[in-house]
């Protein structure tokens, strides 16, 4: 059989063919992979022309697909609990949220009067506390004051300020040449 024959008998109903004819070309399709790839290009044609049944699966069992469906439905039914648990939990924190945060307004807000209060009950414990913050403050100013003094001394001598410059120069370079990766040999 030739495959110009056996395409014409494909594309003519196989239901038309003898029982020779059909064995015939039956051998002829195990023999030739062309004329067995076109008649299956000719089956699918016709499955989408031709949409008899639906098409199942022989893997796939309804015994599946209802455990799948109880499956997911378990998952939502999970999930719509977390959600329900995850509002509780928001409007409990919102509650003690707003409830911290007046307490701490409030707390804040009389921190003032709580100190004028001590101020005008304890004057000695105020006078104390004075003299501390007072002497903090003069050591700040001692501090500041050699600070001004050593700044004064290295700008107004321009070979010691020449020098720190330079020995930072050094430094850095130093630095750089010791933070360099590694050179192959």
């Amino acid at each position: 059989m030739r495959c110009r024959d056996a395409k014409q008998w494909l594309i003519t109903q196989r239901e038309n063919l003898s029982q020779s004819e059909t064995a015939t070309l039956q051998e002829h399709l195990k023999q030739c992979p062309d004329c067995y790839a076109a008649e299956q290009r000719l089956h699918q044609v016709e499955a989408v022309l031709h949409p008899s049944a639906p098409r199942v699966c022989p893997r796939v069992s309804t015994e599946k697909i209802m455990q799948a469906v109880l499956q997911q439905s378990q998952i939502t039914q999970q999930l719509e609990e977390l959600r329900t648990q995850q509002q509780l939990r928001m409007a409990r924190l919102r509650t003690i949220g707003t409830l911290l945060a007046a307490i701490g307004f409030f707390t804040l807000g009389s921190l003032p009067l709580l100190v004028l209060a001590i101020a005008i009950i304890q004057t000695d414990l105020v006078v104390k506390a004075l003299s501390l913050l007072s002497s903090g403050i003069d050591i700040l100013f001692v501090i500041g004051q050699y600070l001004q003094l050593g700044l004064t001394l290295v700008t107004h001598n321009n070979w010691l300020l020449s020098f720190v410059a330079f020995s930072v120069v050094v430094m850095m370079g130093m630095w750089l040449r010791l933070m360099r990766p590694p050179q192959e040999a």
